[in-house]
């Protein structure tokens, strides 16, 4: 085997040849002198490669750990307002609508077909008794509503009525408007001179049926009766009860 020995020419040579400097292409030995060629190797081949070496190791540094969250900073000022946008376009203008047709025309009223009681009377020859002043003298009387025998008006539409009177007197007079004999106005007049003196008063009362409505007083013989002069009693339907 050759191999030992080749081994031993070069590790001579590379004795010799670590002595000598090397200097651009030409070997030199330490005094200057040129040394002797080296031995080429063997067949010319280069020599074979020689095992890897372990993988250098990576040196960790330490993390660290993360820090707190600092405190939320103040809102900042607001920004400028944005530039007013644009108008935008204007829609299709419809036409306006064709007008519905008229409504069906209602039924014409009739005031006639409603009852409408009213009365008007005078005094003429009354009885003096009692204390209900009676005027016999009828001079209109809407739905028979008035009798002139008692002097009381009997309520046959409910509904607001209106009442007034004028009475002539001699002397002293009060009289009242009474409803089912239960006073509701009462009217005094002095008349301490004794001459023709006119008492007047009126009243808007709600009626049911059958109320009955009267003028009284407590000094019938006071109301003067001749044909000089007149007293009225007098009182309308004002408007019916819809309920």
């Amino acid at each position: 085997m050759m191999q030992p020995a080749f081994l031993l020419a070069a590790s001579t040579l590379a004795a010799v040849l670590g002595m000598a400097l090397l200097q651009g292409d030409v070997c030199k030995a330490p005094d200057g002198k040129n040394g002797s060629p080296g031995v080429p190797g063997r067949d010319g081949r280069p020599g074979q490669k020689g095992d890897t070496g372990e993988p250098g190791k990576r040196r960790l540094g330490i993390t660290g750990t993360k820090g707190a969250r600092g405190d939320e900073g103040d809102p900042g000022f607001p920004g400028p307002p944005g530039m007013q946008g644009l108008p935008g376009a204007r829609g299709p203008v419809g036409a306006p609508g064709f007008p519905g047709p008229p409504g069906q025309k209602g039924v014409a009223g009739d005031g006639l077909e409603h009852p409408r009681p009213a009365f008007s009377a005078s005094r003429l020859s009354p009885p003096r008794a009692g204390t209900t002043v009676v005027f016999d003298r009828i001079i209109t009387n809407q739905e028979n509503s008035y009798s002139p025998l008692t002097g009381k008006f009997t309520c046959s539409t409910p509904g607001l009525y209106y009442f007034s009177f004028q009475v002539v007197s001699t002397g002293d007079l009060c009289l009242s408007i009474t409803k089912n004999d239960q006073r509701v106005v009462s009217f005094c007049d002095n008349n301490s001179r004794g001459i023709l003196q006119v008492n007047s008063g009126s009243s808007v009362l709600s009626l049911a049926g059958g109320d009955q409505v009267s003028l009284s007083t407590a000094q019938a013989s006071s109301i003067y009766s001749g044909s000089e002069v007149d007293s009225v009693f007098s009182g309308f339907l004002v408007s019916p009860n819809t309920a």
